[in-house]
């Protein structure tokens, strides 16, 4: 057994930048077809020339996770076009900071609504498919280490990732008679565009020292726990939370 994903069907979810797009470049690496979906399609394509440029097999799907429709629309266009699915990536996100007796309903609400509802509803859907298929399947949770401790200035961010965190196991006790795994990754500090000048500034320095590894993680960190998650070397876990953070929370 290996990490190998040939002939599996893959969709990810925030595949547009950041994390999200590296987990569909690995993901086709390693030799899965790859449905890349996100809500601006024109950012996608890039990334699915990028695929096709090394010989992998890639589709750009519009996708709005907030949107039922939008949900059911992406799932039956990835099956008819690339084959039914294997591995679900729910990694779409979004964050609003503010001081919690500060934040606007609306923002909390905006972020509840991408990051745990729409999570809720791809992992629901994707379900639908693998069991009406009996095939079975892998869905992976993008959480965060902000759902297992305590940060200021991101409360809904928080809530919203401890509540994916919790579904995990939920829905991982519910769908293992149908050989469906959903297991989640709760990364650290990853440096990306969105967070590099952050993390080079005072503030971020002071965070890094917190970390005992005394570094924050790069994208690549996370290659190995996805490709273990989708992969069938993970085969006997399901509802299994992998931290990736440098021992920051084994701390705790």
């Amino acid at each position: 057994m290996s990490f190998d994903l040939s002939g599996k069907t893959a969709l990810v979810t925030g595949a547009s930048s950041g994390l999200g797009r590296r987990f569909a470049v690995v993901l086709a690496r390693a030799g899965a077809k790859v449905a890349v979906a996100a809500r601006r399609v024109d950012r996608l394509e890039s990334l699915v020339d990028e695929i096709k440029g090394f010989d992998g097999r890639a589709i750009a799907i519009q996708l709005d996770v907030t949107d039922p429709d939008s949900v059911r629309h992406a799932l039956d266009v990835a099956e008819t076009e690339l084959g039914a699915l294997s591995v679900m990536v729910n990694n779409a996100g979004m964050v609003r900071r503010g001081e919690a007796h500060e934040m606007a309903l609306a923002d909390w609400d905006a972020v509840i609504e991408t990051n745990l509802r729409g999570a809720w509803m791809m992992a629901q859907e994707t379900a639908r498919h693998m069991m009406r298929l009996e095939r079975g399947g892998s869905i992976v949770n993008i959480a965060s280490i902000l759902g297992i401790q305590g940060r200021p200035w991101v409360p809904a961010y928080s809530a919203s990732k401890g509540g994916l965190i919790s579904l995990t196991r939920a829905l991982a006790v519910e769908w293992a008679p149908h050989d469906i795994r959903v297991n989640a990754i709760a990364p650290g500090y990853i440096e990306t565009d969105i967070n590099r000048e952050f993390l080079a500034s005072e503030a971020g320095q002071q965070l890094k020292a917190q970390i005992p590894q005394g570094r924050t993680g790069v994208p690549e960190d996370l290659d190995g726990p996805l490709l273990l998650l989708a992969s069938d070397l993970s085969g006997f876990m399901t509802g299994t939370t992998i931290t990736v953070d440098g021992g920051h929370t084994a701390q705790l």
